[in-house]
């Protein structure tokens, strides 16, 4: 087993999400991040080339494991047993996250804000998680998040933009700040062998605020601020930077892929069911600011339900919409699920053969008899019905004439694993992601993105300090993000796990590669927090 020789930090991690050269190069140019830049022109820096599905919940976990979904069990923010569904923890995530092989190998580690870490496992060091998980979230270790609040003030998982939106900007550098103090106090206690910080607000406010140049420098700019101190702070000898994917605008149209299946005959729907897509919860949703739904009259707010319904608009990002077909008011805080079912149209299971069930797995799920509670397509008409699928979807156009498409396959092309089951059948992979493809029903098969900016494949890497041969160039390296883990791996001259996919970067020296005992993952627990599903609705998730 190594041992820490030393009191210094070997390695830095900055998780900047969604960042990628066509966003940090202005930046860099017009002097908002003069540590970033720094960053990456002291060292050497490339593309890191993100997996499939390129969406933060299931590309962080990549990342953190070197593994990809059909070993660590993470395709969407959804996890799915039938037609139920839950948004994803920790506890789904079925591999080994870097911090904890690290501890296995006597490195200690403080993690900040990496998305899918809640509920945290024990391991030396201290974690308090990021996205997915609720406000104010059990950490590691236990009661550390109390100290942290006494210590340096308010923490907050999600900013609070809702809650004051004339001050989102406000709230965006709060919720940044938040990340780099907490991260300082921890490492000033526990003085960790490796640290991981990771700033969520470089990807969400392209969702909240797409192409609003003063809001998204600001993030920028509160981010280098607090990387910035963080470096002074804890005088890491070698910083790295990653993304999980990068983002850029949608310059296609959206893709409504259940209304191609409907007209196809694979699909039926149905209004006032209880199927797909209709992500409403057992409690009702807090979707609108103002007085409480039931202390209006519920007609008004029926009729633009239904309004709604006709032009597409189902339960996601209902408060945003709403005022698009005429009802501006103030109409309540919570909007009755009821209301919201009977509105909209959803998949009708036992008479569909094949459907989207969630936009961010990039894929579509075959109603498979004996895996689906109301399965209808044989298991020996499986392998035909699929490949015939695959072959049209190849050939779907745009009205422009243009490929909707980069890849259509089966998912055995994308994922390997115990996990596989769990994946889509078939992976949908739109042309350049300048195609929003979505799982909407209640209008035509083409139209205008309901997201003007959505996620690109390609995120960044760099990497500065003595561990790292700043010589050897990562432009041309074809870096994806399973390499970041064994890359760790070798830096702290650890072994990699024989079942990551990736392989240590050229700027190290590889470690031997190891099997690992199997990992014994936690039972999986349920997310029963709202403010998890509603801050994912507000960023078009669900």
């Amino acid at each position: 087993m190594n041992q820490s020789t030393d009191e210094s930090m070997r390695v830095l991690v900055v998780g900047l999400d969604a960042a990628c050269r066509p966003i940090l190069e202005p930046l860099f140019e017009s002097g908002v991040t003069p540590t970033l830049r720094r960053l990456f022109e002291s060292g050497t820096a490339g593309p890191l080339e993100s997996q499939i599905p390129p969406w933060t919940a299931s590309a962080w976990p990549s990342l953190c494991t070197g593994k990809n979904p059909g070993k660590h069990g993470i395709y969407d923010f959804l996890s799915f047993d039938g037609y139920e569904w839950d948004v994803v923890n920790a506890t789904h995530v079925d591999a080994r996250p870097i911090w904890e092989l690290l501890s296995d190998h006597g490195y200690s580690s403080v993690v900040v804000n990496v998305p899918v870490t809640h509920p945290p496992r024990a391991f030396d060091g201290a974690l308090i998680p990021g996205m997915t998980a609720p406000e104010e979230p059990a950490c590691h270790p236990e009661g550390i998040l109390e100290d942290v609040t006494l210590a340096c003030g308010d923490y907050r998982v999600y900013p609070r933009s809702g809650d004051e939106p004339d001050r989102s900007i406000e709230s965006y550098q709060r919720t940044v700040e938040c990340r780099g103090t907490a991260f300082r106090y921890l490492c000033r206690r526990f003085e960790p062998d490796f640290g991981f910080l990771q700033f969520q607000q470089t990807d969400s406010v392209f969702h909240d605020r797409p192409g609003d140049k003063r809001a998204i420098e600001a993030v920028y700019e509160a981010v280098d601020r607090q990387v910035a101190e963080t470096i002074e702070a804890t005088d890491p000898e070698n910083v790295l930077v990653v993304s999980d994917h990068g983002i850029g605008p949608v310059s296609g149209p959206e893709f409504r892929i259940n209304e191609y299946l409907r007209d196809r005959g694979d699909l039926v729907a149905q209004r006032g069911g209880e199927g797909m897509p209709n992500w409403t919860t057992a409690w009702e949703n807090d979707l609108l600011d103002g007085e409480d739904a039931g202390d209006r009259e519920v007609g008004s707010l029926e009729r633009a339900m239904n309004v709604a319904a006709s032009v597409g608009i189902t339960t996601q990002r209902v408060a945003a919409t709403l005022d698009r077909v005429g009802l501006k008011e103030p109409i309540g805080r919570r909007v009755p699920n009821g209301l919201i079912r009977a509105a909209s149209e959803q998949v009708d299971f036992p008479n569909s053969r094949v459907y989207m069930r969630s936009k961010s797995e990039l894929g579509l799920r075959i109603n498979l008899e004996g895996r689906e509670p109301a399965g209808v397509v044989s298991p020996t008409a499986y392998d035909e019905f699929r490949t015939e699928l695959i072959e049209e979807l190849r050939e779907v156009q745009t009205p422009d004439g243009e490929a909707v498409f980069e890849a259509v396959e089966p998912r055995e092309t994308y994922f390997e694993g115990p996990a596989l089951e769990d994946a889509p059948d078939i992976v949908t992979v739109p042309a350049a992601f300048d195609v929003a493809v979505t799982e909407s029903l209640g209008q035509g098969t083409f139209g205008e993105p309901m997201e003007s900016w959505n996620h690109k494949r390609t995120g960044v890497v760099a990497a500065v300090g003595p561990a790292f041969d700043e010589r050897v160039s990562l432009e041309e390296a074809g870096a994806t993000i399973f390499d970041i883990a064994p890359t760790i791996c070798s830096a702290y001259d650890v072994p990699i796990d024989a079942e990551m996919d990736g392989r240590a970067l050229p700027i190290v020296e590889e470690t031997e590669v190891v099997e690992y005992p199997a990992y014994e993952a936690e039972p999986a627990v349920v997310t029963d927090d709202s403010t998890v599903e509603d801050r994912l609705s507000d960023l078009g998730y669900l």
